[in-house]
């Protein structure tokens, strides 16, 4: 069994609600970088025993909150020390529109995890791209760098489709398959 934290910033619960699925399919630790960016007591200690970091923000503006970039900037004290050197790394997102720009974020954080020297983990799954998708099958919005949901701005987080959130939990169920493959 690995250990696995999800490290996550959340604007309005959407990102949350992702999060937990993550978690759940990971048998992960959630932590969360709270409004001011910064992460609760212990939460430095808890990444640093991690064998795998899933990193987790809303996209904003094509690319992460900016309560989610405080976090990285102050992860460069743990990047001096390379404290999370070859920890298995994955990332998701989530936001209002279809395509908003989610790759930006993605890739804002899988060079967060390169810059740590982190091995990346890819979401693994088949797309949901013929005539016979429905919006609610597992990766029908196609991401293959991470896991990626849309939330309609007008939506609660209680109303995220459940293809997003199963999305979501099994690509944390791979991700815990893998660092536990990688810590063996």
């Amino acid at each position: 069994m690995s250990n696995v934290v999800v490290v996550y910033h959340s604007g309005y619960g959407h990102t949350q609600r992702m999060a937990q699925s993550v978690a759940n399919g990971a048998g992960a630790t959630l932590l969360a970088i709270d409004a001011e960016g910064n992460l609760p007591e212990g939460g430095w200690e808890t990444l640093a025993a991690a064998d795998a970091i899933i990193f987790g923000s809303p996209t904003y503006m094509g690319s992460v909150s900016w309560q989610f970039k405080k976090f990285a900037d102050a992860s460069s004290k743990v990047w001096f020390t390379q404290g999370w050197k070859d920890k298995l790394a994955a990332g998701f997102t989530n936001s209002a529109g279809m395509n908003g720009d989610k790759l930006a974020t993605l890739n804002t954080l899988f060079t967060l995890a390169m810059q740590h020297g982190m091995l990346w983990a890819s979401q693994g799954m088949m797309p949901s791209n013929t005539k016979a998708a429905n919006r609610n099958d597992v990766n029908y919005l196609v991401s293959y760098s991470g896991a990626i949901a849309a939330s309609p701005s007008d939506a609660s987080a209680g109303e995220m489709l459940p293809g997003d959130l199963e999305t979501a939990r099994l690509f944390g169920e791979r991700v815990a398959g893998l660092a536990t493959r990688f810590k063996a």
